[in-house]
């Protein structure tokens, strides 16, 4: 067994701030100089350090000094095919899919080039602070075989599966029904719960789903129960009037999911952003997570997300916060907290000023705010949750897996020293009030150079270059 030890500033989350208004920092725990007690990759202990530090005699402890340590982030929707067409210009969904992306994709069945893709790809997550991810391939096996390779290689907790489109789609890249079910068979069998694998059954989205398809993902669900869904959801009004004209007895985007038993715990969907308040409360009542992707809703004009309705406690949604890169044009998952702050905001008022009146109430917008404790605890223990594997990550409970941030509360561009130094008058944040200012900080001003190390089941992965 290996006993390791991680020294400094920790910050992480015992419950969802959303439900402490008011009250935020109650869901939160701060030690400025705390100790992380590390047995083979699982975390043993946590507490301030010179309370804990004598209870292990002899414990070699790495010091990480001037960071905030938090849990590692979770990236509940992202495309690892899409890294080379990140920011393609110019296109809503539809025809973004067919001018930039189907064709990218469909190189993926080169197995030189998936290795190479993925390789950047888990790259530049880690770089990005990245260590947990829901993940798309694409129609491909080999696909989806080299995205688990390179995560097991890295030991990262992960959940992905092969891609199913069967219309809507070029011919050069749609798949039958039959050969995704035979392969999506192979695939879990191989990979769901190998090392920190786990599997999603993954329809691409309804509209590119024949109903062939779908009876297969259903399939598919019932013989692996235990195994996730993950697909888009109401990102775009195009795609919704679309999907509706080809089942026309189902009133909303979710009743086709619904159709075919595949919404409830550890499902998601996508987006979301044209979701009804009846399809909110029907994913409250099953337990399925809706995936909020402000970079890419914004980037490719999909509509502004209903953060406030996601979140009332009358009816409240499981969450994660994803880049769905790339129609997200970053991979940081600090920058999708800055554009999730801005489409909170845009959200509460008209152009005039004025209060919106597509706002149930008042309290809503107060629920679309995203302070540092609400929107980092939706990349760390709220991912989690919403994801179904918050007994394995999220925050720095005895018995999880040991993935964690280093943050540099400096890094970024030239402005964020001058910015940040409002934050506290000493050497490190002291209070829980100090250290939640500079998280402000660094999502808003800051960018992923402030990652400035990623570790992964207690071994680092990445540090940022001194250059």
């Amino acid at each position: 067994m290996t006993l390791i030890g991680i020294s400094g500033a920790l910050f992480d989350f015992i419950d969802d701030p959303w439900k402490h208004v008011g009250r935020e920092w109650e869901a939160a725990r701060f030690e400025p100089d705390g100790l992380l007690v590390i047995e083979d990759g699982i975390i043993k202990d946590r507490g301030p350090r010179a309370a804990l530090e004598p209870r292990y005699p002899g414990l070699e402890i790495t010091h990480i000094k001037d960071r905030l340590i938090v849990p590692g982030f979770v990236d509940g929707h992202i495309h690892v095919p899409q890294t080379r067409v990140l920011g393609a210009y110019g296109e809503q969904l539809l025809p973004w899919l067919q001018k930039w992306v189907f064709p990218e994709e469909v190189k993926y069945k080169d197995p030189d080039y998936a290795q190479e893709g993925t390789r950047r790809f888990f790259d530049t997550l880690l770089a990005s602070g990245t260590t947990t991810c829901q993940a798309f391939t694409t129609t491909h096996k080999v696909a989806t075989e080299t995205f688990f390779e390179e995560a097991s290689r890295r030991n990262m907790r992960v959940i992905a599966g092969l891609t199913g489109i069967d219309r809507n789609a070029p011919d050069y890249y749609v798949d039958s029904a039959e050969n995704f079910y035979r392969e999506s068979a192979e695939l879990i069998a191989r990979w769901h719960r190998q090392g920190r694998n786990l599997y999603a059954i993954t329809p691409r989205f309804a509209m590119g789903s024949s109903p062939e398809m779908m009876q297969r993902c259903e399939q598919l669900k019932k013989e692996n129960p235990d195994c996730w869904v993950n697909t888009h959801i109401s990102e775009n009004p195009a795609e919704i009037r679309t999907l509706l004209s080809l089942h026309e007895d189902c009133s909303d985007y979710l009743g086709v999911y619904e159709k075919y038993g595949l919404v409830g715990p550890k499902f998601s969907g996508g987006h979301g952003v044209w979701l009804s308040n009846a399809e909110f409360s029907r994913m409250s009542q099953k337990g399925a997570a809706v995936v909020f992707c402000p970079c890419s809703n914004l980037f490719l004009g999909s509509g502004l997300f209903r953060l406030g309705r996601a979140t009332d406690p009358s009816s409240r949604v499981k969450m994660s916060f994803g880049t769905d890169m790339g129609g997200g044009n970053r991979f940081s998952m600090l920058n999708v907290l800055e554009d999730a702050y801005k489409v909170g905001m845009c959200n509460n008022t008209l152009l005039d000023g004025s209060v919106n009146p597509a706002l149930q109430d008042v309290s809503e917008a107060e629920r679309n705010k995203l302070s540092a404790y609400r929107a980092f605890w939706s990349i760390t223990l709220g991912g989690a949750e919403g994801l179904y594997i918050d007994d394995k990550i999220g925050n720095f409970e005895p018995g999880k897996e040991a993935d964690f941030v280093a943050l540099d509360w400096n890094g970024g561009p030239p402005a964020t020293a001058w910015h940040q130094s409002i934050a506290f008058a000493g050497e490190r944040p002291e209070t829980m009030e100090e250290a939640a200012n500079l998280l402000f900080g660094i999502m808003m001003v800051g960018d992923e150079r402030a990652v400035d190390e990623t570790w992964v089941m207690g071994q680092r992965l990445y540090k940022k270059s001194a250059a």
